[in-house]
């Protein structure tokens, strides 16, 4: 586990620095989200969520951060390092890559939001195989199993954490044009 010395941060206050690893997992039995909240002293809260809705690949990389934000927060983390293998939602946050689309523009503003209120962070691209423990929490989040009760906590969680989308409908009202053939 990286420390904030090894990720090149020096901390202008006195708060410690915590770890967060996190990976979302759109697979063919559902979708998964994998956090894992690391203390200063290495003491790891390690968390997974079913995501009961349909999210793309890019969507459940954002559940998992978001959620993972969340944890950090309510364990009242000031100094955050955040590791994730996600290159889209990583570039988006850094400023690197622009969000193409209205949902993927909302779950950037959400994660920018939440990431605001640390005093410290840093957000950090990290190779898929530094990141398999959260890997492996996000694929059983995606399958909900039953087994994971007393090993690790689990979520199921209806609804995205950014407002649907809203696609406005063709009303039957148009009468006859163009598009009454299609």
């Amino acid at each position: 586990m990286p420390s904030a010395e090894e990720v090149g941060l020096e901390s202008q206050n006195s708060a410690p620095w915590w770890s967060l690893f996190v990976y979302g997992a759109s697979t063919g039995d559902g979708v998964g989200a994998g956090i894992e909240l690391i203390s200063p002293e290495a003491h790891k809260i390690r968390h997974t969520t079913h995501l009961d809705f349909h999210a793309t690949n890019n969507d459940a990389e954002y559940e998992a951060l978001i959620n993972g934000l969340k944890l950090a927060l309510e364990m009242k983390v000031e100094n955050l390092n955040v590791f994730s293998d996600s290159m889209i939602a990583v570039y988006q946050i850094n400023g690197g890559y622009q969000a193409k689309g209205p949902r993927t523009e909302l779950y950037l503003k959400c994660a920018q939001r939440i990431i605001a209120r640390f005093k410290e962070e840093s957000l950090e691209l990290i190779s898929r195989g530094q990141n398999e423990g959260v890997d492996e929490l996000a694929k059983l989040g995606s399958r909900c199993e039953a087994t994971l009760f007393g090993v690790v906590s689990l979520d199921i969680q209806r609804h995205p954490s950014v407002p649907e989308h809203e696609v406005g409908n063709i009303g039957s009202d148009l009468g006859l044009t163009w598009m009454r053939p299609i």
